[in-house]
């Protein structure tokens, strides 16, 4: 979740995060939460599908390699884009590479196909407006799958994904974040997904022409009260080409407005819980259930100031005194966002750290959308390489295999951290493309050519 022109390695809304800590080993403790909710079925490793001789770390370990491992939101097309650098660099300060996919035991990954605001207001001779950053890193990403033929495969289906876990290969999935990337256009939507993308957020951070945002500071950016017409026709199209609808970014307004109007499951690709941490990108209760009730799925986001208000606050108090150097950090590694999160956590040490959020915040955000949504509806959805805090002991995709761990720690049977994750999703993109086939046979033929009303 990149922050309109900062791009993917700055802040949203000036605020200034942490880097990244230093990973811990899976089998450590992971910080206590009063929070979270205990199951205590499982008081004994082995007694909800282990065995007696089988530690808590060892049955972690042999279901995370079993599982089908589903990432719904990856930034890392706009980080290798921004630094002219490919999937093979592995670096401290990126959370994607071959080597980390590799460690973290990942299956399917959605890399973010994500579209600046700013061009849609300002497209410029050298940087063309939205549809042509969205075709920029759909050929990027292209690039990374056809130089790694070994260790990616592109994939734009649910059966894709499985084949990807039989090879032993990543399935790169892509989707677009920012409904203005289509530039109010149906037949680019179309165009989108021939080329790959499996799933679109209506709005980033901005508004566009047929939806209103959530934004994420200041007042709302509200100019339709969710859907118009047209924003509605988007929806209809999606589903109807088996496009996943992504809620994530959008108003409240547009989630209900959504609600109204689909007919197949939508997914939230990377929202945590409002009820944890109150904030209006996260996802309300009664979204949670409305989600739900479409059969839908909720993606945990692992942004720090996502799952911690109090880290939200110190972010806020941070940038108030600090805003003049992270300003000129910022321009001076405009070029290279690996770079400015070296430079930004060290001027945090320099300054104040900012507060560490535990592993155990992000699982209780897990739990707590288990415990309203259903254990059906919940997923993950990182955000990583879009966003500049993680929580603690999470330095990028290789931290996965400690989520699988800590869900067991709190008595999770196998089969629930299965559909966390990453059945759940799959259940969903399967009905996505259930829905579509039994629509139309004809993408473009039976395509809607309505245009935006003005």
């Amino acid at each position: 979740m990149r922050s309109g022109a900062l791009g993917c390695w700055s802040l949203v809304g000036a605020l200034a995060l942490a880097a990244c800590s230093p990973g811990a080993p899976a089998h450590e403790p992971i910080g206590e939460s009063t929070t979270r909710p205990r199951v205590t079925k499982a008081a004994a490793p082995y007694a909800r599908g282990g065995s007696e001789e089988e530690t808590l770390e060892q049955r972690a370990a042999r279901l995370h390699e079993r599982a089908v491992v589903i990432d719904g939101h990856d930034d890392v097309p706009t980080l290798m884009f921004a630094g002219g650098t490919g999937i093979e660099l592995d670096s401290p300060w990126a959370h994607t590479s071959l080597a980390k996919m590799k460690r973290g035991g990942i299956t399917g990954s959605f890399f973010s196909i994500y579209v600046e605001g700013d061009l849609a207001e300002k497209p410029t001779a050298t940087g063309g407006g939205p549809l042509r950053r969205a075709v920029d890193l759909v050929d990027l990403t292209y690039r990374q799958v056809e130089r790694h033929p070994d260790a990616l495969m592109l994939a734009t289906s649910v059966d894709d994904v499985r084949r990807a876990k039989r090879e032993g290969k990543v399935a790169v999935l892509m989707g677009v974040e920012g409904g203005h990337a289509i530039e109010s256009s149906l037949s680019a939507l179309r165009v989108l997904y021939r080329l790959g993308c499996r799933y679109m957020t209506l709005t980033h951070t901005n508004t566009n022409e047929w939806a209103d945002s959530a934004g994420f500071s200041g007042p709302p950016p509200v100019r339709h009260h969710g859907l118009t017409p047209f924003g509605e026709e988007v929806v209809r199209e999606m589903q109807r080409i088996g496009m996943l609808v992504d809620v994530s970014h959008v108003s409240d307004e547009t989630f209900a407005a959504v609600m109204r109007v689909a007919e197949a499951p939508v997914i939230a690709s990377h929202s945590s819980a409002r009820a944890l941490a109150d904030h209006r990108r996260n996802l309300s209760d009664d979204m949670l259930r409305a989600i739900a009730k479409n059969g839908g799925v909720a993606m945990v986001n692992f942004w720090s100031l996502f799952l911690s208000s109090e880290f939200a606050a110190a972010s806020r108090a941070w940038f108030e005194k600090n805003g003049a150097a992270y300003a000129e950090l910022r321009a001076r590694h405009k070029q290279s966002p690996l770079a400015f999160r070296e430079a930004l956590a060290k001027l945090h040490a320099e300054t104040e750290p900012l507060p560490k959020v535990p592993l155990s915040k992000l699982v209780d955000h897990i739990e707590h959308m288990i415990k309203v949504a259903g254990i059906d509806h919940v997923g993950l959805g990182s955000d990583f390489d879009g966003v500049d805090a993680l929580p603690e002991g999470v330095t990028g995709v290789d931290a996965l295999p400690k989520i699988t761990l800590e869900l067991l720690r709190r008595g999770h049977s196998d089969e629930d951290v299965l559909k966390v994750l990453g059945e759940n999703f799959l259940r969903v993109f399967a009905r996505a493309e259930t829905f579509a086939q039994a629509k139309s046979a004809r993408l473009s033929g039976d395509g809607s050519m309505k245009r935006i009303d003005r």
